[in-house]
């Protein structure tokens, strides 16, 4: 590096730490490659996965404005919650041919639990349209930590991927009695070998991460910049990781184009398209169960019995009524006299069945716009349908579900990876570095499985001849090939020893050839 070079990196290194000493939004750093509209856009979506409305409105009877909670159906996080549960289970099975690579991936992430943890973060990931996923370090153990769409930004991205990117970590600590809240942030991002952010793919081969701490007494903003000793005394500010073929993390995203912003690699949420149609149905769900509590009763009453005089403590005469003032029941008219007015009861029934019909055509409006099978979520207890019907039908949730399970297996053989190489990195693996193939993630899709029309087929296959025995056992059982040359032989070997007539009829030859085949 020659004396030029070096005089800008010190100007340059000079004005990133004036630019980064304080800071409101995250989005202020010069390294965050996210819009304000997609952040506001993540941020949304949160709030529908909460269940997070406004306040409800109203006047009542007595002309006052009023404020009451939104009565409403959780149906954002209720289909980010079914769709994760018919992706993943507990039942997956990651596994790879190489023993030591089998037994590392097993040991590190069942003493993880990962199975139990990926499926619950992947309904995060399916409502707020993605989450990552980073190998680190904890004694001789490598594990994975689970980043949500709202504290992962990306740095450097194109729209299939994110190769950079920043992770947010936020702590809150009483300090004399108030609170005061930390955030970490982490800068994952390739460099050249001098230290160089800007270069070509190919010279940016050092993977660098830097930390940074930010303090703030209010949870609104990112706040000052402070030593990291403040709060982790022994992390380092930079870390550098030679020899690496990937990030240290995995950001897996929903399937489909990001059309909010076609330029983001942010994923969308399943609902993202949808919200007018949550609104719809919250709006009248609301409606109904006000409907009900109230009864919405209208009666027509004179003023006169309605009004009762009341002397305050300074001596003035007040109009008081005499019903309840958070209600909407009682109408007053005035009829000159107590006589000549009469009390009329206008009430109609509650429109059970006319809200009931409204909400569910919300909902098949809202299956239709993420991608579902009609019959997936409804309101009255019917059009429920079996996993077998959705399979038979070839359905949209079907469709939906092989989409999300091409990507939920990508990501996680790309996981193994970054864990490989990271404990190879450490001393915790000494294997070798696999290649995405040489992993398997074998999804338990027994729900979304017809067995006896898969036994049915396979049968019929085998008895016309388009398939041995091996390869139906195989495709039956869900099991290897060699599991099921071993199962064929126990079939075999369980069979009763043929008769004289039966060799005399097929040959010993075609005996000798159905041998041959396993």
């Amino acid at each position: 590096m020659n004396l030029i070079q070096k005089v800008k990196d010190f100007f340059n290194r000079g004005r990133y730490n004036m630019e980064t000493s304080n800071l409101n939004s995250i989005l202020e750093h010069p390294k965050v490659a996210v819009t304000q509209s997609e952040f506001n856009r993540i941020q949304l979506n949160l709030a529908y996965y909460q269940s997070k409305f406004d306040d409800v409105k109203y006047i009542n009877t007595d002309g006052d404005r009023k404020r009451r909670k939104m009565q409403h159906l959780p149906i954002a996080r209720t289909a980010a919650k079914k769709i994760a549960s018919l992706v993943y289970n507990e039942q997956a099975e990651i596994t790879a041919e190489d023993e030591t690579l089998n037994d590392f991936l097993n040991n590190m992430l069942g003493n993880d639990r990962f199975n139990k943890n990926f499926e619950r973060y992947l309904e995060s990931a399916l409502a707020l349209g993605g989450l990552a996923m980073r190998p680190y370090v904890d004694g001789d153990k490598i594990r994975v930590a689970f980043i949500q769409a709202p504290v992962f930004l990306p740095l450097q991205s194109n729209t299939q991927d994110v190769s950079s990117a920043a992770i947010l970590t936020k702590t809150i600590k009483s300090e004399s009695k108030k609170n005061v809240y930390y955030t970490l942030v982490e800068f994952h991002e390739w460099v050249t070998q001098d230290g160089q952010e800007v270069g070509s793919t190919k010279d940016k081969n050092l993977y660098r991460i830097t930390n940074e701490l930010y303090k703030s007494t209010s949870d609104s903003t990112l706040g000052d910049r402070v030593n990291l000793s403040e709060l982790y005394p022994d992390l380092q500010p930079v870390t550098t990781i030679q020899g690496l073929s990937r990030p240290l993390f995995v950001y897996l995203k929903t399937p489909g184009m990001n059309n909010k912003d076609i330029n983001s690699p942010l994923g969308l949420s399943i609902f993202d398209n949808a919200k007018t149609t949550i609104d719809f149905i919250n709006r009248t769900y609301d409606e109904f169960m006000w409907e009900i509590k109230m009864g919405q009763r209208r009666v027509i009453v004179p003023e006169q019995i309605t009004q009762l005089k009341v002397q305050d403590i300074h001596g003035e005469i007040k109009f008081k009524r005499r019903f309840d003032t958070d209600q909407n029941v009682y109408m007053q008219v005035g009829v000159g006299n107590m006589d000549s007015g009469s009390i009329i009861d206008l009430t109609t029934p509650i429109r059970s069945s006319d809200y009931i019909s409204a909400i569910s055509e919300g909902l098949k409006l809202f299956e239709m716009q993420i991608g579902v099978s009609s019959g997936m979520f409804t309101f009255d207890g019917q059009g429920v349908k079996t996993a077998t019907e959705i399979v038979s039908e070839n359905s949209d949730t079907y469709q939906m579900r092989n989409s999300i399970v091409a990507l939920v297996e990508q990501a996680i053989k790309e996981l193994c990876v970054s864990m490989c190489e990271l404990g190879k990195a450490v001393g915790v693996y000494s294997g070798g570095i696999p290649e995405l193939d040489d992993i398997s993630v074998n999804l338990d899709d027994g729900v979304f499985t017809d067995r006896h029309a898969e036994l049915d087929y396979w049968m019929k296959m085998v008895a016309a001849g388009f398939a041995t025995q091996k390869r139906g056992i195989a495709k039956v059982l869900n099991i290897t090939n060699e599991e099921a040359k071993k199962e064929l032989a126990e079939i075999n070997g369980e069979l009763p020893p043929e008769s004289d007539a039966e060799l005399a009829l097929y040959g010993k030859t075609e005996k000798k050839a159905e041998e041959g085949e396993l």
